[in-house]
């Protein structure tokens, strides 16, 4: 293993080396860090901290020491980089096309073109390319993090039963906290010493904070976190939307307060409760509808299932019944059985262009043609009610939880097992 690793360093000290017109040798980087067949420069670093400086800047956050920002960014780095090179043996890429398509959607949320959107980088000092790498890493990481642990995670219906019946008291479970969180990493199978170590370490931090001591400088200097660099914030959560460990622990805090060490296998984590506010009432608009559908195929192209609509809608203008004509004409058999009804919808019953067109009629109204994918439909809304949605909405909101608590968990350990596995050397005379 020893002269594994020695080839490795040496493999690529070579890279780093040219000659020059004058055949003298001279190295064009200094090596920060060696992460598997992959080094991390001394540029790269730099450049990496002065975007994160600028960020922790623009937020009126105290900027930690030199040295600890340049380790905290490192280590985000080397984390970046495994995962990275674990979604190019998984063969997960982005084509440039892929790329432009994304920052162009991108620009449009924005009401801007995506020269207008270039040009809005320039002007905040991030050129174009560098945008499109951030944001090409990001969403790989993400499809690798949904491969590895995404798939795997699923919630039952027992599961939300039994969160309901032990968590959402009074319907409580579905406030909202805003939590900042410090981890002090642990090793799996870390020496008594080492652990004793940690724990003494997230003791003390507990102490200065309590007494006052600055949570977000404190999360960018000391925490082992992924969040570190954003001073440990993990942003609003639905309550208990927080790996299990936590859940009963933020029930009994208050806003301002911060949590005794908390023990899990990835280490020694600090709550502090920055704000909590609650959920009130969930309406949703229902329509009643019926719509008529023609199917396109090798006979019936998308210019002839309109012509077929524009007539039936002609009919119903005429005076013919609805029901009767979608029970005659319709492709969508189920409803055509009972007069084109889909009965009571709400928003996430619908695909988008569905729901677009029945958000814009009338009562009694019958649209033009709308295309979706499963063909063209003309649509009718009969009837239109304001509904109290709040035990569904809390229902898909703690399905939500669940999935993110378990998410969550399960990324936090297969990152600490990724960066462990993994072949890591750091020269820490040069940081």
């Amino acid at each position: 293993m020893m002269y594994f690793k020695v080839l490795k360093k040496f493999a690529v000290l070579c890279c780093l080396i040219v000659v020059n017109q004058n055949a003298h040798a001279k190295v064009l980087d200094k090596i920060i860090a060696v992460v598997e067949d992959d080094v991390i420069l001394e540029h790269e670093l730099q450049q990496e901290v002065g975007a994160i400086a600028q960020k922790i800047q623009a937020s009126k956050t105290a900027m930690p020491p030199e040295y600890i920002l340049r380790k905290q960014v490192l280590e985000k780095m080397i984390i970046d980089r495994l995962q990275r090179h674990l979604a190019e043996r998984a063969g997960i890429s982005l084509t440039e096309d892929m790329l432009t398509n994304s920052a162009t959607e991108i620009a449009q949320r924005n009401n801007m073109s995506l020269e207008q959107f270039k040009q809005e980088l320039k002007g905040q000092g991030i050129s174009y390319q560098s945008f499109l790498d951030n944001m090409r890493n990001e969403i790989v990481i993400n499809q690798l993090r949904g491969r590895e642990i995404g798939d795997r995670i699923k919630v039952t219906d027992r599961e939300i039963e039994h969160f309901i019946e032990t968590e959402d008291k009074a319907g409580e479970g579905i406030g909202q906290y805003h939590l900042g969180h410090i981890l002090i990493a642990v090793k799996e199978g870390a020496a008594a010493d080492l652990i004793q170590k940690a724990k003494i370490k997230a003791d003390a931090l507990v102490t200065e904070l309590r007494a006052g001591a600055d949570f977000t400088k404190t999360a960018i200097s000391e925490s082992d976190d992924n969040n570190a660099l954003k001073g440990g914030d993990l942003g609003w959560r639905g309550k208990s939307d927080v790996p299990t460990l936590f859940a009963d622990i933020i029930t009994n805090m208050a806003a301002g307060d911060v949590s005794d060490p908390i023990r899990s296998p990835s280490g020694f984590h600090i709550l502090k409760m920055l704000d909590i506010k609650g959920v009130g009432a969930h309406m949703i608009t229902k329509a009643k509808v019926r719509h008529i559908l023609i199917k396109t195929n090798e006979l019936i192209d998308d210019a002839e299932a309109q012509k077929r609509l524009l007539a039936l809608k002609q009919r119903i203008a005429d005076g013919d019944d609805f029901a009767t004509l979608a029970r005659a004409h319709s492709d969508d058999k189920g409803s055509a059985l009972k007069g084109g009804s889909l009965d009571w919808v709400g928003p996430d019953d619908l695909v988008k262009p569905f729901q677009e067109a029945v958000e814009k009629l009338a009562i009694n109204e019958v649209s033009d043609p709308v295309q979706t994918q499963f063909g063209w439909h003309i649509i009718q809304v009969l009837e239109r009610e304001n509904k109290d949605n709040t035990s569904d909405f809390k229902k898909n909101q703690i399905r939500d939880i669940i999935r993110k608590r378990k998410i969550e968990e399960e990324t936090e350990l297969w990152l600490r097992r990724l960066r462990d596995e993994s072949y890591v050397e750091i020269f820490q005379d040069r940081l």
